[in-house]
């Protein structure tokens, strides 16, 4: 199947690059192109039931505001007067909040509506104040070209990733999620029966799992929606991902039958076979603590790393 990104370079290459030579040689290189945002197809995510909506060739142009301003609207017409089928794909057609995505943008513009500003953070605040997944939909894509630079300045900046002190924060506090979801909260309640509540704190024990695995691989986690997708192309702990899946093939109901609130104090019901799953899962995550010399530790139980963590990295 043509993903997204490869038909937007192919129909770059084939039109988009003549028409801003031909008709723009004088701001050519003040050009930035490529396809980055939102979208699945810019995370190379998409596929058949992607091509419903906000799917079709196309790409971006990225101007400079002085030189947006100038001449954005006469580029936009002439982008607009490109063949709309290619290759066999008939024209995009943008749902309203798809609209803006690809044609002639201000550079500017395109980063301050994704992470509410123009500039590479510089203090630990501005980058804690950052949303990862804006940090994602940013920097992910491709760029195929920018002679001015501009553009790849602020995104190479972004892929450096965080400082450490920012890092190492973020980390902590996806551990210590995880480990009062899914390896305390669920258990406390499945004993008391409270079926809704155990659902919530497995759901947010998969949510800081995989958090803490994009962490780990240094990568900017995606939206909800691909964080577990994505998990296959991370080098580290990737394994996690497959694992995951399991939680949703056991019926965890019988194995707490008849469990009084007296068992189980010190030693976990392995006969679930979810927390069979999260032990396993976290023990993965403590082996990679250990490989990166984050902790020394081999206790299972994650929100026993957290203080050790903490005072290597002062």
């Amino acid at each position: 199947m043509m993903k997204g990104l490869g038909l937007s370079k192919r129909y770059y290459e084939a039109y988009g690059r003549e028409m801003l030579e031909t008709k723009f040689p004088h701001i050519r290189n003040q050009v930035a192109a490529g396809l980055v945002g939102q979208g699945s197809e810019c995370f190379g995510f998409d596929d058949g039931i992607s091509m419903d909506h906000d799917f079709g060739p196309s790409f971006c142009i990225w101007l400079p505001r002085e030189t947006y301003e100038e001449y954005g609207s006469q580029m936009q017409e002439a982008y607009e007067a490109l063949p709309g089928t290619f290759m066999g794909f008939p024209a995009r057609v943008s749902q309203e909040q798809g609209r803006g995505r690809v044609g002639v943008l201000c550079l500017e513009d395109f980063y301050q509506g994704i992470l509410g500003r123009d500039t590479v953070p510089v203090s630990d605040g501005e980058w804690l104040a950052l949303c990862e997944e804006n940090l994602a939909t940013a920097t992910n894509g491709s760029v195929f070209e920018d002679r001015l630079g501009r553009f790849s300045a602020i995104r190479d900046g972004l892929l450096e990733y965080y400082p450490k002190k920012v890092w190492i924060r973020r980390l902590v506090q996806s551990l210590a999620k995880a480990a009062q979801a899914g390896q305390y909260n669920y258990a406390r309640a499945m004993k008391r029966g409270e079926r809704i509540a155990a659902e919530l704190a497995l759901a947010e024990f998969i949510k800081e799992i995989m958090g803490a695995v994009y962490l780990l691989n240094k990568k900017y986690a995606p939206y909800g929606k691909w964080t577990h997708r994505g998990m296959k192309e991370l080098s580290s702990c990737s394994e996690i991902g497959e694992m995951l899946n399991l939680l949703y093939t056991v019926d965890p109901a019988q194995a707490w039958e008849n469990v009084s609130p007296e068992d189980y104090v010190y030693h976990l019901n392995t006969n679930d076979g979810r927390i069979l799953v999260i032990e396993a899962v976290c023990n993965i995550i403590v082996q990679e603590l250990n490989a990166q010399g984050l902790s020394d530790l081999q206790d299972n139980f994650l929100q026993n790393h957290l203080q050790v963590i903490l005072e290597k990295e002062r």
